[in-house]
């Protein structure tokens, strides 16, 4: 039997980040997209912010496009990029010749879509979450999005606006709660990892030369475990009380971070889509 759920003006899509895990999201955002399925207002973190603005501008499969046919065909991510790039994916090609060249993104089609969208990013020099909102100025949309997914230890610190940001997950890795102080109460949660999973309470540690100019962004780094842990809680409080529709994987899943392994992020992928399916959506 199908769940039933009604979207409505105070409706939010809250997409978490996860690197290739995020594959799992493409497959629920593409099934959204095959059923015309909207919602008023999207905030997504790393991999969640850059597979919602496919979302937003309706290409349907252009997410899957850049994950996982180009992954086979370029092989993005690797050590071989950290050495040679400073970057252990190549954002060039990610953010600058897919958007361009080899998969176009309507931008136009972005600065008409009706609904909200924000993306979260980390303030290096707070060490708390910024949140921003661009449909008109496609450079800094691509600043946005590449702040939002730039990894700490393996990824250089972004900017936007001149300012220092580093991945959005670091401060606001599931952004409910900033979703609801906006208004929309009713959000749909879609996580990359299955009911259950904790991250270690033991927080992650950074090496001294690193960040030194950024001692708050050192700080959220080190506190980055228990603040996703408190909001792994609350989305599954909010869950059992029936204000949330949380969409995740139904078991520990095998693809990684970083995985490049294409029939895992293919499987991924179509779990996402099934389990979209089983969801029953009305427009109010």
């Amino acid at each position: 039997m199908k769940k039933k759920v009604n979207i409505t003006e105070q409706s939010a899509l809250v997409l978490e980040g996860g690197g290739m895990r995020g594959i799992f999201t493409i497959g629920v955002l593409d099934n959204f997209m095959d059923r015309g399925i909207r919602f008023p207002y999207i905030i997504g973190v790393s991999a969640g912010a850059c597979n919602a603005l496919s979302y937003m501008s309706n290409q349907r499969g252009r997410a899957k496009f850049s994950n996982i046919d180009m992954m086979e065909k370029y092989n993005y991510i690797g050590f071989r990029h950290l050495v040679t790039q400073g970057n252990i994916m190549d954002f060039d090609l990610l953010f600058h010749k897919l958007p361009e060249e080899l998969y176009p993104y309507d931008y136009d089609a972005l600065a008409r879509c009706p609904e909200r969208l924000e993306v979260v990013t980390t303030n290096c020099i707070t060490g708390e979450a910024n949140y921003f909102e661009e449909k008109n100025d496609p450079k800094r949309v691509i600043d946005i999005v590449k702040a939002s997914s730039s990894l700490p230890f393996v990824c250089p610190i972004a900017y936007v606006d001149g300012v220092p940001m580093a991945d959005g997950g670091v401060a606001d890795s599931i952004p409910v709660e900033r979703a609801m102080s906006q208004g929309f109460t009713r959000p749909v949660i879609v996580l990359t990892r299955n009911k259950g999973y904790r991250k270690p309470a033991k927080g992650t540690k950074v090496p001294f030369f690193m960040y030194r100019k950024y001692p708050k962004l050192k700080e959220a780094i080190r506190n980055r475990n228990a603040i996703y842990n408190s909001q792994v809680e609350l989305v599954e409080k909010m869950e059992a009380e029936g204000s949330a529709i949380v969409i995740r994987p139904e078991r520990p899943i095998e693809v990684s971070r970083m995985e490049r392994d294409i029939n895992k992020l293919h499987a991924l992928y179509q779990e996402g889509y099934n389990l979209a399916a089983k969801i029953e959506f009305e427009m109010k």
